[in-house]
């Protein structure tokens, strides 16, 4: 395995910055400083970074269905919950991949794969997200070209989208809104700037990777034919 690959796996640093560190001749193999990108390890080989020995870790990846009134964070200086308090001690070593607004629930994903979380959460990368959006009253098909056409939020125009009414009751329209970016508070912003108030928000999809029936607040490992399609995009 190349040595910018093995660090990645050790969960040390992603590939860009473990080049950067075997650039700067701060790894060695079995005691030897190396400064070349393409340099091979194996399991048998001593690697160390900075004097201090590191090993090829177990990867994990889970989906958690955060629910409302949790941040995306590893903790809070302010006492807020954070998805972190819903893992199982197992878990408690992986991070958010993105992120979920506090008022928003839905499919989030936790790893300790630095390489996968940095490449869906790179913004040249586009990685459809789903969403399930119920709205106060009615949205006119003016209003939705303007959406998916892409509104001017603080100044910056967002990329087009895609949305579509599923449900219309009385008082209450339910879309489907699919977004390829994700910035803070987008859906909300979106639908602000058509006049329209959001009162629920949930992620439901990923790229095809689906929510599916997970109980609200609980997680589970993903399988491994959704592992190789995350890891594929």
């Amino acid at each position: 395995m190349r040595i910018n690959k093995y660090l990645a796996s050790t969960g040390i640093a992603s590939r860009r910055k473990a080049e950067a560190y075997v650039l700067a001749g701060r790894v060695s193999v079995n005691g030897k400083v190396i400064d070349s990108l393409a340099f091979d390890v194996d399991k048998k080989d001593v690697v160390m970074v900075d004097g201090k020995p590191v090993a090829e870790k177990q990867l994990a990846y889970i989906m958690l269905h955060k629910p409302k009134g949790y941040i995306t964070s590893l903790k809070d200086d302010k006492g807020r919950k954070t998805v972190m308090d819903l893992l199982p001690a197992e878990y408690k070593n992986l991070k958010p991949v993105g992120r979920l607004d506090y008022d928003t629930e839905g499919l989030l994903l936790l790893t300790n794969d630095g390489d996968l979380a940095n490449r869906l959460t790179d913004p040249n990368v586009e990685i459809t997200k789903t969403y399930m959006v119920k709205i106060e009253g009615k949205i006119s098909e003016g209003q939705l070209a303007v959406m998916r056409a892409g509104v001017v939020i603080d100044g910056v125009r967002l990329k087009k989208c895609k949305a579509k009414v599923t449900e219309q009751g009385e008082n209450f329209t339910k879309l489907e809104v699919k977004i390829t970016e994700g910035k803070n508070r987008q859906i909300r912003k979106m639908f602000d700037a058509v006049g329209v108030n959001v009162s629920f928000l949930k992620r439901t999809a990923i790229e095809e990777l689906k929510l599916g029936g997970l109980t609200r607040g609980k997680c589970r490992e993903l399988h491994q034919n959704e592992i190789e399609y995350l890891l594929a995009l």
